[in-house]
């Protein structure tokens, strides 16, 4: 399977820079989530089955989202607006076996009027190589009437002062 060993064509919207292609690295993150590959992630093959990255970066989105200060539940209930997933992008580069001990980055590379768009990644815990990497996407949306709304500018500062970027203003 194309991409399962690193092989793979890069679909990569989102580690394009310029002309070529550029894939992150382990010093482009400042948030790591420590995990254990479990006998149940596995496939008939011994490595992690396709759908596992993504509950992967969610989980790794979702405490990143935590680390930067953000009180997601209490901004939901005082707005009535949540965040909906409209993209899961999963570059798979080196197949990941049964108790491999691995870290999931994320970090924001973009901050747009109502979305925000995430890189996650994979490597060996502690060590530089690329495992797999990716793209999630979330648009801010009213809950009651399911239209998008702007990311607050208190979001933007945070996420930015947490990555050490500028996401500007909705402005």
């Amino acid at each position: 399977m194309p991409g399962r060993d690193g092989g793979g064509e890069g679909r990569a919207r989102l580690t394009r820079t310029g002309a070529g292609m550029s894939l992150p690295v382990r010093a482009d993150f400042r948030f790591f989530l420590p995990h254990r590959v479990r006998y149940v992630e596995l496939d008939t093959q011994g490595i992690v089955f396709n759908a596992h990255y993504l509950t992967w970066y969610d989980e790794a989105v979702s405490d990143y989202i935590r680390a930067t200060g953000w009180d997601y539940q209490a901004q939901v209930a005082s707005t009535g607006a949540d965040f909906h997933v409209v993209r899961g992008l999963v570059e798979y580069k080196v197949a990941i076996g049964r108790r491999a001990e691995i870290e999931v980055a994320a970090r924001t590379t973009r901050v747009g009027r109502t979305s925000i768009t995430f890189q996650p990644a994979v490597f060996p815990q502690g060590a530089d190589t690329l495992l797999a990497t990716g793209e999630i996407v979330w648009v801010l949306t009213d809950q009651a009437t399911r239209r998008p709304v702007p990311i607050p500018d208190r979001l933007r500062a945070m996420l930015g002062a947490h990555d050490g970027r500028d996401f500007g203003t909705a402005g």
